[in-house]
């Protein structure tokens, strides 16, 4: 079988995903109609988002599962695929009341793993997409690259032609069984050589004292516990904050801070209001995607970090995220060499790990900084305004806040269980008043 296997990572998204924790990543973007020439319609949008997509292979495959679970699924080409099926038509006025609808229902896995809808009767007269691709599938990095395919740096740009697609057939079940086998045992050898592979090499051995640390780093202190981690539900609300980009740039120059320090540190005022003067260990995703990485799928890892959210002044709390950070360089990779090892070992060991990373005691809650388009975009003459990102709750996690950064703007997206966080919409609030309270003091 030729098919790309799922990854230890991106199968994890499948292992920890149940009824009331769907695992599909979110993006709300909207759109401001052309300013001369007729408004697009629904079918124009259509045909432009399934063109864009046509030349994106892996958005035309389902996951094929192995017989008895011996080794992790493989993206094979779906042969029925029908874009009308993804690409959807979302009827409504409000954009909050559709957002929520849509991100509340799990996507089914008999299929390609994504949906795209398009609200284009907004009460406000600008045009939304609303849109979920399963995690397994992509992470916010590779969503920035899906944007770079399907928006276009001029309102109105025509692309070439996708090369003709015919379906590579499925591998039969004997056929998967049998691939997943030798996977398997050619995995089982690496993990038995990896001790000698150490022995001989001082510098791994120096690598392992690093992956001790960061694993300390992980499991240490536990994550308080805290009333947005309990049992929840399906329900989601989706609250949108967008701040000037040049209120952040103003507090990264007067603070000689990161970009990220000062998303943290907004989020930790609004926390500390929100949720009371308590500390709360995030996961923070970070990037380590390299040039020989393949488009698609998760190249992630993670840093944890205790926000300060104790600490009443503002910009004590931006110094103290700052330090952490600052000390936390290495974790990521740390991390990521650890999946890379982990990624050997059986699949219901590997479960079992997906469950203990996503238990409430690691982390409170995830909040996630990822670049969008740097310069204005379009669709179909439509200029991009805003993008508002979903990141995906785990079990007994009760928001999580996803933060993008665009051409002029950064974007803050509240990802919340409707029914744990009925009051959501006051942490948007709080995350506005927390940036003001930090521009005061810069």
């Amino acid at each position: 079988m030729t098919a790309e296997r799922l990854s230890a990572l991106d199968a994890s998204f499948l292992a920890v995903e149940s009824p009331a924790a769907p695992m599909h990543v979110g993006w709300v973007s909207t759109f401001a109609p052309p300013d001369e020439g007729p408004r697009p319609d629904f079918d124009e949008l259509f045909a432009y988002l399934a063109g864009r997509l046509a030349h994106a292979p892996r958005w035309r495959q389902k996951l094929a599962p192995v017989p008895l679970g011996v080794h992790e699924p493989a993206w094979v080409d779906d042969p029925d695929f029908d874009p009308a099926e993804h690409i959807l038509h979302a009827p409504g006025e409000d954009l909050d009341t559709i957002a929520d609808e849509i991100f509340s229902t799990p996507l089914p896995r008999d299929r390609p793993l994504w949906r795209f809808w398009i609200a284009d009767e907004l009460a406000d007269g600008r045009i939304a997409m609303v849109c979920k691709a399963h995690h397994c599938m992509v992470d916010g990095i590779a969503i920035a690259e899906l944007g770079r395919l399907i928006l276009d740096a001029e309102p109105f740009e025509e692309r070439g032609e996708p090369e003709p697609w015919d379906p590579v057939p499925t591998p039969s079940r004997g056929e998967r069984f049998a691939r997943g086998v030798v996977d398997r045992a050619g995995d089982g050898t690496a993990l038995a050589l990896a001790p000698l592979k150490l022995v001989r090499s001082p510098g791994r051995l120096l690598g392992v004292t690093g992956l001790a640390r960061t694993v300390a780093h992980t499991l240490l202190p536990p994550a308080p516990g805290s009333p947005l981690n309990q049992p929840g539900s399906p329900h989601r609300r989706h609250v949108r904050r967008t701040r000037p980009l040049g209120d952040l740039r103003t507090l990264r120059k007067r603070f000689k801070v990161t970009p990220n320090d000062v998303v943290l540190a907004v989020c930790a005022g609004a926390l500390r209001n929100f949720a009371g003067p308590h500390r709360l260990k995030v996961m923070v995703p970070a990037d380590v995607r390299g040039a020989e990485d393949a488009e698609g799928g998760n190249r992630i890892s993670f840093v944890f970090l205790e926000l300060p959210c104790d600490e009443p002044d503002p910009v004590e709390r931006l110094r103290a995220i700052h330090r952490a950070t600052s000390d936390r360089g290495r974790d990521a990779d740390d991390l990521d060499a650890a999946f890379q090892a982990l990624a050997l070992t059986p699949s219901p060991f590997q479960r079992v790990l997906a469950h203990a990373f996503a238990h409430p005691r690691v982390s409170n809650l995830t909040i996630s900084t990822v670049p969008g388009p740097a310069v204005t975009r379009y669709m179909r003459g439509c200029r991009l305004e805003t993008v508002h990102s979903a990141v995906p709750l785990a079990e007994r996690h009760a928001v999580s806040i996803g933060v993008v950064i665009t051409a002029g703007s950064v974007c803050f997206g509240i990802y919340a269980d409707a029914e744990t966080l009925p009051d959501a919409d006051v942490l948007g609030d709080e995350l506005d008043a927390s940036f003001d309270e930090l521009l005061s003091a810069a």
